[in-house]
């Protein structure tokens, strides 16, 4: 989470929707640079006092009950044309001391504001850095996630701000929402809310594993398939859906056991279904080998070191159509200096990325690319980070603006959990909301 300091908060826009807006001993008066029109923000006051208060607000704790000039006793849904009244009432009240509120210093320690629709939405919005000259300006990626293993709801938003803030592209990050706690939650498998945001997408990147979504929200990736729309498919995407034996489903031939449709969306469309963990999980850790064949592809453009902990899955159906970009080399240990595994796990090496055309039933033809490497720790290697952005120009036609070395710069305050799976209860009681996944 980042702060804002006055000069900052007055440059508050919709283009800045992902954070809070911090102001240091905030004169009312510079919230006049907020804008009457524009949408309703959550504020919260903190009181000017001899105790230095948080140097930072956390989302869901800035909800709690707050002192609030000893006038509002919560924290607020406003306009910032009511909060501005509400400030100068404030500033006339020059003669009265309330708490430890210093009437002759009418200014607040602390002010934290941001978009209502990030307390409602159940999805992020990122929208593309202001820089015209970016490459991504103007077209729009859908990223979603949905996994109860690989920790994509953490992932999904960090790549959406390399995307957005660095390339210009217009993010979207759609979560797993629980319809109980309306917060996010891996372990539910039947509802991502937002995917109509597909209808108007240029691309979207998605983690799911073994979704069973209704029928309307399966609709809009249909409808996004048929249109021969592009998309980037990470680690557990080879088999996002499975839907239970007596399910109604319209899409239960997608399923990643599907018979009807041979090995489901996954091996039909992305090019395999899932097969094995070929290395082994948790104590055999995966590095790309670049085939001969491949080095001279834009997509690998910058791109020579990647690793990650998670294992290298077994891919034996790939079409020969398929071209292979990075083979997974099987280590003996879980580190990046660990040699690889003598024998026949890496002989011949399992594909770890592709590019392949695909084509729904009477559909149009559209591209794609995956790996199934993709979990979160997995993102702490820059070049595998840089292998997604340069897949995400090369999607939306953009490969010949794929730079030496495009930026892939992620923040210190993104520490992944390491994939596993966790308790069926366990994000029932973190209540987590999409936006306190941005980091």
């Amino acid at each position: 989470m980042k702060k804002y300091f006055p000069s900052v908060i007055k440059q508050y826009s919709s283009a800045c929707a992902t954070n809070w807006f911090q102001g240091s001993a905030l004169e009312p008066t510079a919230l006049q640079a907020l804008p009457a029109e524009s949408p309703v923000i959550r504020v919260s006051f903190a009181k000017r006092s001899e105790a230095e208060p948080r140097g930072q607000c956390v989302p869901r704790q800035s909800l709690g009950t707050r002192n609030i000039i000893g006038i509002l006793q919560r924290e607020v849904s406003i306009r910032p044309c009511v909060l501005l009244s509400i400030c100068m009432v404030v500033l006339l009240a020059s003669t009265a001391t309330i708490g430890k509120v210093v009437a002759q210093e009418p200014r607040f320690r602390n002010i934290w504001a941001r978009h209502m629709s990030e307390e409602i939405d159940p999805w992020v919005v990122m929208p593309g850095a202001a820089n015209a000259s970016l490459p991504g300006k103007g077209k729009k990626i859908v990223l979603i996630s949905g996994d109860e293993e690989y920790r994509s709801e953490e992932s999904m938003p960090m790549l959406g701000k390399i995307l957005s803030e660095q390339h210009g592209y217009d993010c979207v990050v759609l979560f797993s929402i629980n319809p109980e706690t309306h917060t996010v939650d891996p372990n539910y498998q039947s509802n991502i809310p937002g995917l109509h945001h597909l209808d108007d997408a240029d691309g979207v990147i998605m983690c799911l594993r073994f979704r069973s979504l209704p029928d309307l929200q399966m609709a809009h990736i249909e409808k996004f398939m048929m249109e021969g729309k592009p998309f980037v498919a990470l680690r557990t995407s080879t088999h996002p859906f499975n839907f239970p034996a007596d399910s109604k489903s319209l899409y239960k031939k997608w399923a990643y056991n599907s018979k009807e449709w041979e090995g489901g969306f996954g091996q039909q469309i992305v090019g395999e279904t899932w097969h094995s963990h070929h290395g082994a999980h948790a104590s055999q850790a995966t590095r790309g080998v670049i085939p001969d064949a491949a080095k001279a592809s834009a997509i690998l453009r910058g791109v020579s070191d990647v690793f990650g902990p998670s294992d290298v899955y077994g891919v034996v159906r790939l079409p020969s159509s398929a071209t292979i970009l990075l083979q997974g080399q099987v280590l003996k240990g879980m580190n990046p200096t660990d040699p690889p595994l003598e024998g026949s796990k890496n002989n011949p090496m399992m594909p770890l990325a592709w590019t392949k055309d695909y084509q729904m039933p009477n559909g149009k033809t559209g591209r794609l690319f995956c790996t199934t490497m993709g979990a979160a720790n997995d993102f702490l290697c820059e070049d595998l980070r840089r292998l997604i952005v340069n897949a995400t120009y090369w999607m939306t036609g953009l490969e010949a603006k794929i730079p030496a070395r495009a930026s892939a710069t992620v923040s210190d305050r993104y520490q992944p959990n390491n994939f596993g799976f966790k308790a069926p209860t366990f994000f029932k009681e973190k209540l987590l909301k999409p936006i306190d996944l941005v980091k």
